[in-house]
């Protein structure tokens, strides 16, 4: 099976699990706003949060939305404010009209996120849905991302 897994970082949480989905042989594709979020951590965070709830959708840099040959698409955002990130919001809209299987794993430095893992279920049904506890601060989370869960 051919895996892509399409990715948001802002704290360096989604490089870890990018890291870990290369070594289980997925392609992996780093997303990123043409305007990045500013200000000190805090401000960006709250800023994104805001966005999130809003379910903005910004302009990416040089994404290629392309997947075919894939026989599943792994989406990864932190979560912020029980909600996905705003440029995974760009990369769902634009892979809306694949029928690609899609996958979610979710990073979040506030524990399991009920409501995210809920608004997705409803928005993606059936799809496998993962969340890690700040993979970059505790890499024993990347242990629970395996192939036999239908994940990359």
């Amino acid at each position: 099976m051919k895996r892509l897994f399409i990715y948001y970082s802002l704290s360096g949480s989604g490089d870890a699990v990018a890291e870990k989905m290369k070594l289980l042989g997925a392609d992996v594709r780093k997303v990123a706003p043409k305007k990045e979020i500013s200000g000190p951590f805090l401000i960006k965070m709250l800023r994104g949060g805001f966005n999130a709830a809003r379910k903005a959708a910004p302009e990416l840099k040089d994404f290629d939305p392309s997947v075919e040959g894939y026989d599943e698409v792994i989406i990864g955002s932190p979560i912020w404010n029980s909600r996905i990130a705003p440029p995974v919001n760009t990369v769902l809209k634009k892979l809306s009209g694949s029928e690609v299987k899609k996958s979610f794993i979710l990073w979040s430095g506030g524990g399991t996120a009920p409501k995210a893992v809920e608004r997705i279920g409803a928005e993606y049904p059936g799809a496998d849905i993962i969340i890690l506890n700040n993979p970059s601060a505790y890499p024993a989370e990347l242990e629970k991302i395996s192939l036999e869960k239908n994940y990359a």
